[in-house]
């Protein structure tokens, strides 16, 4: 069986699974629970000066019929004693010393960044974990975002915690910034051993339009949370990379962002990250999903022939490129395999109304047809499809160009002028304005089809 084990920067973990600094791991009951489950580490809920919370904490985005699709809350660090936490973490290692115990922390001043690490430390913590990232209520006093937001107040307070850290260091990275590369430069030059990201992205999830209150509502009024979930992955895979490219960072990437299951665990890795935190897929399904979690990262190991997740750690990344390296000789075109096609015209409504009416209706059939002369291979009917595999985006080039941007700008080929002759589009069929007309009040309607008749589509019975 393929090893899943992990050494991230001097943490050891019998896998990559941690759980993120969060409500799920609030407490020393929590954990055990989580780690006897089959998880391979936690972070702690953030650790400083208790606070005192709201009632009403938490705000969710559902799509269609799938809940929570998007989480948000406006809940702050740990409301409970530090000294409880620091018992717990102890009683925790007793129990699992092989299980990675990170603490998160978060306070204000030199001597309580000593302070906490030295006590974190003297519990047994595997690691720290420097919040720089809640872009809610902390950052209002100061803290959280509002450090991870500025690079050089980041880098004093690192260097304040490696004044007296004897355990691996992590620094936790907000998104709410324009360049995540350079507060994890900043890490990177006060000596942290490591950094993770994202944290949750400010927002607001909704409004009630009777209440005229943002969700969560505390009282009839509301204000911005943290915003989590399988809605963020994209955003988090795209500082991930980011970061992992960087020359100037070349640290180790704990992975956080959307993580529900074990696809989403190999793309961070194979975008970077060499362990991956997982909270909203937690609070949702319950510490049981760690079960699918392992075993399938497992069966993916063994599919491809790794023997270790530093097998596969950014192995994505050398086929991450700027968009002026990509080959412009690339050709797809959309084909529709009829055999599985339900006749919902979906694609066509796509095409015709948001991409390039390169997809037609024919009399006597629900089957749309792809007019290839116009297809530009955009995805978007694919991509519309409920069938899978339906349609499929097949290869038209013949591999042998291979002519990008950057090329043909050095080249002098590209488009320089308003109405230059070279414009991608520029001879790029397109229904003249007019033939719009009628076209929306006279759809088809279910159980009809209509037929081509020039440039304009005409209902039939």
């Amino acid at each position: 069986m393929p090893d899943l084990s992990i050494d991230f920067a001097g943490i050891k973990a019998p896998n990559p699974f941690w759980l993120a600094s969060a409500p799920p791991t609030n407490s020393g009951y929590q954990v055990m629970k989580a780690f006897d489950a089959g998880w391979g580490g936690a972070v702690w809920k953030t650790l400083g000066v208790p606070v005192v919370n709201v009632s009403s904490r938490y705000g969710g985005v559902n799509y269609r019929d799938k809940r929570l699709v998007g989480f948000n809350n406006i809940e702050l660090i740990s409301d409970r004693p530090l000294a409880d936490n620091l018992r717990e973490i102890e009683e925790v290692k007793k129990r699992f010393p092989n299980h990675a115990v990170i603490a998160s922390l978060m306070v204000q001043s030199r001597q309580e960044w000593h302070d906490i690490v030295r006590a974190s430390q003297d519990a047994g913590a595997d690691g720290l974990e420097l919040n720089f990232g809640c872009p809610h209520g902390m950052c209002e006093r100061g803290m959280g975002s509002a450090v991870g937001q500025e690079p050089q107040v980041l880098q004093m307070i690192t260097e304040w915690v490696m004044e007296v850290a004897k355990v691996p260091v992590i620094v936790k990275l907000t998104p709410n910034i324009s360049d995540i590369t350079e507060p994890a430069q900043a890490a990177r030059r006060a000596g942290a051993n490591a950094i993770s990201l994202i944290n949750t992205i400010q927002s607001i999830v909704g409004v009630d339009i009777d209440q005229f209150a943002p969700y969560p509502i505390v009282d009839g009024q509301g204000t911005n949370g943290g915003y989590c979930g399988p809605a963020v992955k994209p955003i988090a895979l795209n500082m991930l990379k980011n970061c992992a490219q960087h020359p100037d960072v070349r640290l180790p990437i704990s992975g956080i962002g959307g993580i529900e299951n074990w696809r989403d665990a190999v793309e961070h890795i194979l975008l970077g990250a060499s362990s991956v935190q997982i909270c909203t897929a937690a609070m949702h399904f319950g510490f049981g999903i760690i079960r699918e979690l392992t075993s399938g990262l497992e069966q993916y190991m063994l599919d491809k022939g790794f023997n270790t997740i530093y097998d596969f750690v950014g192995k994505a990344l050398p086929n991450m490129r700027h968009w002026e390296d990509l080959n412009m000789k690339y050709k797809v075109t959309a084909h529709i395999h009829e055999e599985k096609c339900i006749g919902c015209q979906l694609c066509y409504t796509a095409c015709e109304d948001g991409a390039h009416q390169a997809i037609r209706l024919n009399a006597g059939t629900r089957v749309p047809e792809i007019i290839e002369e116009n297809c530009v291979g955009c995805n978007l009917c694919s991509l519309v499809c409920p069938v899978e595999e339906c349609i499929t985006m097949d290869r038209t080039d013949d591999g042998t160009q291979h002519l990008t941007w950057k090329q043909r700008t050095d080249a002098g080929t590209i488009p320089t002028e308003f109405n230059d002759e070279k414009a991608g589009g520029r001879h790029h069929w397109v229904p003249e304005p007019a033939a719009a007309l009628g076209k929306e009040r006279h759809k088809t309607l279910p159980g009809r089809a209509r037929v081509i008749s020039g440039e304009t589509e005409l209902p039939v019975a």
